[in-house]
């Protein structure tokens, strides 16, 4: 996947952005913490990762929920939130890096083949991947600037995301886009507000919609760069542009 060949890249730059000097996390501080969050859990909390930050006595945690809290070097306390470093430019984002790099993970490890993805005829020369919903106002907005973004050379890549998930009114309307032989014109279709013919089947809406709220995301369109950098909310196909660095 196309995605899969950019992770060595991005998995450097998220180990620059950290810019932490490798230590080795303690044992005690392990066995500490997986006490207390995996097994006073019950396991549904899982630990991922226990990074070291550039604060000496401190180390990052990340969780199989998404979430990063941090631990002082004996795991007696925890905090959560994120941590910024001050830099001559203003604040740098520490905490968004490590998001970063696993959202990419994730999104590289769907088959493409739950998605449904509109390819520039010409040169690709990037691609956003969007957590839909065919009901959403500016889902639609994004997908009438689909022409635009294509001759950009942006390759769309959705994922379903219908809000409130097997209670929203648009999950009925997605089964039957994701079922259907044409899923592009189908999506089409409901985003234009036209009926579509109930359809049912095997699909992953609801493994998409599980990983958006892993991922963090609360509302439609949510676009993902290749990166990892999750942007919430509506951009029109220049600014788009801007941000993938098109110019």
């Amino acid at each position: 996947m196309k995605l899969m060949r950019l992770l060595p890249a991005i998995l450097a730059l998220g180990l620059m952005a950290n810019a932490a000097v490798a230590q080795q996390v303690p044992a005690q501080l392990r066995e500490k913490l997986v006490q207390s969050l995996e097994v006073a859990s019950g396991g549904q909390l899982q630990i991922v990762a226990i990074k070291s930050t550039p604060l000496t006595e401190i180390y990052e945690v990340e969780l199989n929920t998404g979430e990063l809290l941090y631990s002082d070097r004996s795991g007696d306390y925890l905090f959560a939130g994120d941590m910024y470093q001050t830099t001559n430019d203003g604040l740098l984002n520490l905490s968004s890096a490590t998001r970063q790099v696993r959202n990419a993970e994730k999104i590289a490890a769907i088959d493409e083949q739950e998605m449904i993805i509109f390819t520039p005829d010409n040169t690709t020369r990037a691609t956003i991947t969007v957590f839909t919903d065919v009901d959403c106002t500016y889902c639609r907005a994004l997908h009438r600037d689909m022409e635009t973004l294509l001759d950009l050379g942006v390759e769309v890549r959705y994922l379903a995301y219908p809000r409130g998930g097997e209670q929203a009114s648009s999950f009925a309307k997605m089964n039957s886009v994701w079922c259907a032989d044409d899923r592009k014109k189908s999506l089409t279709q409901a985003k234009n507000g036209q009926n579509l013919p109930v359809r049912e089947c095997d699909n992953p809406i609801m493994a998409h919609y599980a990983l958006g709220n892993e991922l963090g995301i609360s509302g439609t369109p949510a676009i993902v760069f290749p990166n990892g950098q999750l942007i919430p909310g509506y951009l029109d196909a220049d600014r788009l542009a801007e941000m993938l660095q098109l110019d």
